[in-house]
């Protein structure tokens, strides 16, 4: 061997114990990582086949546990390179995959005919593509995570067509929206509206141009005839402030002297823009088998501070159900389990990292707090609020309205649905006299909110008790830290958060995609909201509040003993207080958090499946600064207050 080969041979070698060592400390600060419920049979089969990846992506045939199928390159227990998937509902992927994700160019078909052929991103509809829907109807432009974005022209299937910008699925920018009895706009759009200043041309050459508003002229603007005459002037659909000036030209008719402006709207109003299609789901939506609850081979992102997210088991904090001995404890123990919760069992770790819990002292439940929040009554500064927003949702969910369907058209989720009714203190036609100053009420997208509460199997009538009955709602003591308050109803079901119109904004622009996942995916985590509302108080004030109602995540007709609020993260994430002022409303963090729970292998690999899909729709809409809230009920408590932990019972 040359001095040159000897060289190389020991920077190789020097290279080796680097990584090694790497290696070792990571294990030491984040634990061993390993597979989450992996088998000493899926173990020696991955050794089996190692002969045969050799580095390199190799083909194969597979029928996969939940039905599905598969055949294309393999590399690592996942699909890389070129690959065919087909789901058992007759959806279909074929094209590139990398790391078991759609990844690069592909072909995705639904049962119902559509197709998407062009690029893929991390499983999403990403790039360049064409979407073909079931009707024969085209898009063909940019994507962005399986929203239409950027540039793009879409044929309907009526013979309309628009070529422009695209923002969110929705035209926004400029573009051009021709109709098939060659009518056709240019101009600007905002959430799929013409909106701004365009142009708009019928088809025997007059045309408008000017101000838009909602689909409509708005504003200034002038409307020139084709034989060179003009009117101008302050466009409205309300005559009263209508007003312009007519032009004529030499060659003008004599009819056009007797035209009325409103006619405009007349003819506009059979120009309509047709709407999204509705895609029943996405690919990005689609559960493949390796990454589904039902298989072994389920990595999982990492939290920002670098630890591993529960699909990749941390010995030290994570634990199935296991018995070293025979299953008859086992199976005691399980019939013992209340099926109605799912922190089955709760068992007491030390930490050395943590003072405040020590394994030689005994862990004491915590005492009872008092009900949180202070109850409105009569001479609260929000008294009169709370009534207005108790008159409101009696009004809005009580009101007749035709049943509900859980197929939405787009127009339901459009930011223009909403419906403005005014409560006088004598009362209306539609709403009943009351002893609160007058207001005016807003629902936004109603039908929206109808059917989430139908679809989470929300009782109207249960509904208005809850909010309007004769309990009062408790106002929490301090608000968060988005300067938002929050409201509890009197029997906890409800909590009603205040928000800025802007958070309204970015809520109305999410709506869609939260419906379409929690449709989706039952068992979602994500929390569950039922309505969208704004008191408008008249009077010198004129003071808008805007709140959203969801459901209070942590109501159980169990004692909430310990209640944690969860990111993944190491970093300030203790709370500040010691374990003496600790009691059962006190919201704990990461770092408080010192025990091992011990779950049912189905449930717990459903609970880590379905986390990794909520978080990807919060990745999807860009959401940042979420939590898992986590609330503990200490079954075995012994007759001095002290927690039971797993395997002992209390002799009380």
């Amino acid at each position: 061997m040359n001095k040159e080969q000897s060289g190389v041979l020991k920077a190789w070698e020097a290279t080796v114990r680097k990584t090694h060592a790497a290696k070792k400390r990571a294990n030491s600060i984040f634990g061993t990582i390993t597979m989450a419920n992996a088998t000493d049979d899926d173990l020696e089969n991955n050794n089996d086949k190692s002969d045969n990846i050799s580095g390199e992506p190799y083909l194969v045939e597979k029928i996969l546990p939940n039905g599905d199928y598969y055949t294309g390159q393999w590399y690592d227990n996942f699909p890389e390179g070129q690959g065919k998937y087909l789901w058992t509902d007759g959806c279909m992927y074929l094209g590139e995959w990398h790391r078991g994700k759609t990844m690069g160019k592909g072909r995705f078909s639904w049962p119902s005919g559509a197709t998407y052929e062009g690029e893929f991103k991390s499983g999403y509809i990403d790039g360049i593509g064409i979407y073909t829907g079931p009707s024969g109807d085209t898009y063909k432009g940019q994507w962005v995570m399986n929203f239409k974005h950027g540039h793009g022209i879409r044929f309907y299937p009526n013979g309309d067509w628009y070529d422009g910008e695209w923002r969110r699925g929705l035209q926004e920018g400029l573009g051009k929206y021709q109709w098939q009895n060659e009518n056709h706009y240019i101009g600007e759009w905002k959430n799929g509206m013409i909106c701004g200043t365009g142009t708009f041309v019928w088809s025997n050459e007059n045309k408008y141009d000017g101000q838009w508003e909602d689909g409509m002229p708005k504003g200034n603007g002038t409307y020139y005839w084709s034989d060179g005459s003009f009117y101008v002037g302050n466009w409205s659909k309300d005559p009263d402030e209508q007003n312009g000036t007519y032009y004529p030209s030499e060659s003008s008719q004599a009819a056009n002297l007797e035209w009325d402006p409103q006619t405009v709207y007349i003819e506009l109003a059979d120009c309509k823009i047709c709407p999204s299609e509705n895609v029943s789901i996405m690919p990005s939506q689609k559960v493949l088998a390796w990454y589904s609850a039902k298989t072994d081979d389920n990595p999982r992102r990492l939290s920002i501070d670098g630890r591993v997210s529960v699909g990749i088991e941390r010995p030290d904090k994570m634990h199935m159900w296991e018995s070293d001995d025979d299953s008859t404890d086992l199976t005691e123990v399980r019939r013992d389990l209340d099926s109605e919760l799912l922190c089955v069992q709760v068992q007491h770790q030390h930490d050395d990292t943590n003072p405040k819990f020590n394994l030689e002292l005994p862990l004491k439940v915590p005492k009872l707090g008092k009900r949180p929040g202070e109850t409105i009554s009569r001479g609260h500064k929000n008294y009169e609020l709370m009534l207005n927003l108790q008159l409101g949702i009696r009004h809005s969910v009580g009101r007749p309205a035709p049943a509900t369907s859980l197929d939405l058209k787009a127009a339901a989720f459009d930011p223009k649905e909403k419906i403005w009714t005014r409560f006088p203190t004598e009362g209306s036609k539609y709403t009943p006299p009351h002893q609160s100053c007058e207001f005016k009420w807003k629902d936004y997208c109603p039908v929206v909110f109808r059917a989430l509460r139908k679809l989470f199997k929300v009782d109207p009538a249960d509904y208005m008790i809850s909010i309007c009955g004769n309990g009062a709602l408790r106002e929490l003591s301090s608000p968060g830290k988005s300067g938002s308050f929050f409201y509890l109803t009197e029997d906890d079901r409800y909590m009603i958060k205040t928000m800025k119109k802007s958070e309204v904004k970015v809520f109305i622009r999410m709506l869609f995609a939260y419906y379409n996942h929690v449709r989706s995916f039952e068992n979602t985590l994500v929390i569950k909201y039922y309505g969208l509302h704004c008191v408008k108080l008249t009077g010198p004030i004129q003071r808008k509040v805007r709140f959203i109602i969801m459901g209070n995540l942590l109501r159980s007709e169990y004692t909430i003993h310990r209640r944690f609020d969860l990111k993944g993260s190491s970093l300030g994430r203790i709370t500040d207080k010691s374990e003496s002022e600790i009691d059962s409303t006190t919201i704990l963090k990461d770092l408080d958090l010192n025990f091992i729970f011990k779950l049912e292998k189905a449930w717990f690999e459903e609970f880590c499946w379905q986390i990794d899909r909520d978080c990807e729709f919060l990745e999807q809409e860009r959401t940042m600064d979420y939590s898992l809230l986590v609330g503990i009920h200490f079954k075995e408590i012994s007759a001095n207050g002290e927690f039971v932990p797993c395997g002992r019972r209390s002799s009380s």
